[in-house]
């Protein structure tokens, strides 16, 4: 283990003190925003702290537009996608859990078929999926939205479900990948002798080892997909099946933007990912530190 001087470990604290406010701060100005009305939030926007504070912003939202509460008396426009935060929620979660669960499942056996099979066109793939990362993703969507349209998925959550997979599939078979070529096959093989075939082992005995690595993919996968804007805005135009993100993005309008209402919408919608990484916070370091360490 390498030791520091002690001016190398304060500047190393001061180093992570600098990134923790650095990634807080957005989070603390949005916490300050959605606690304030749109006058008091623009009357001075130099102040860190808030002029007041009202809970009407989350009224108006959780109410879907019925009790407007003190600051939104006398507004006479509210934007119509506020009355489908409910729906949006379900459909983000029914979209996030079927991307993560579709996405392990196949890439825990794409990255098990990578660690274990040393085939020449395995690892081919494996560099092409590596290539692939470098193509942004704004410019697959015309020939995606083409596709889709062309199997009749627009405008429904199976699509953004399909599109979302394919997506993330390849960075979840690059996490696992490193992380199943480090569990001995002698343990499969002594399974496979006493009568379990290949996929019995797989999950049997691949699996339970693996689960640190499959939490900290999965607790990833959520994230992106929960958070995925471009996808769930480019294949679907109907409110019964937009997401989060798109009804967030919806608040900017071409005359005002409800800073307010977003703030808090943004709040609400960052609760599940939050929720979820405490809940497996002990997997995804473990899962993280042994890849880096085995890797």
């Amino acid at each position: 283990m390498f030791r520091t001087s002690r001016p190398i470990r304060l500047l190393l604290h001061l180093a992570n003190l600098a990134a923790i406010v650095f990634i807080l701060l957005p989070i603390a100005a949005v916490v300050t925003g959605s606690i304030q009305s749109e006058k008091a939030l623009q009357a001075d926007t130099h102040r860190l702290l808030p002029l007041e504070f009202t809970p009407d912003n989350f009224m108006v939202i959780l109410t879907k537009g019925e009790q407007k509460g003190r600051i939104f008396e006398q507004v006479t426009y509210l934007p119509d996608n506020i009355k489908h935060f409910y729906t949006a929620f379900a459909n983000s979660a029914i979209v996030a859990v079927s991307v993560t669960f579709l996405t392990l499942l196949f890439g825990a056996l794409s990255a098990y078929t990578i660690a274990r099979q040393r085939y020449r066109w395995t690892l081919f793939l494996l560099q092409a999926n590596i290539v692939a990362r470098f193509v942004p993703a704004v410019v697959m969507m015309i020939p995606l939205y083409i596709l889709m349209r062309s199997l009749g998925q627009l405008n429904s959550l199976s699509g953004v479900i399909a599109a979302e997979t394919g997506f993330l599939l390849p960075y979840a078979i690059l996490i696992l990948a490193p992380y199943f070529d480090t569990i001995p096959a002698e343990l499969e093989e002594a399974a496979r002798i006493d009568g379990c075939t290949r996929l019995k082992a797989f999950f049997y005995i691949v699996v339970p080892l693996a689960t640190p690595a499959l939490a900290a993919c999965g607790v990833i996968m959520f994230i992106i997909s929960w958070h995925e804007l471009l996808i769930p805005l480019i294949l679907n135009a109907r409110p019964d099946f937009m997401t989060l993100p798109v009804v967030i993005a919806s608040l900017v309008g071409d005359v005002h933007v409800f800073f307010n209402l977003m703030m808090a919408i943004c709040l609400l919608a960052l609760a599940p990912t939050v929720l979820l990484v405490i809940l497996l916070q002990k997997y995804i370091v473990e899962g993280l530190a042994a890849g880096a360490v085995k890797g």
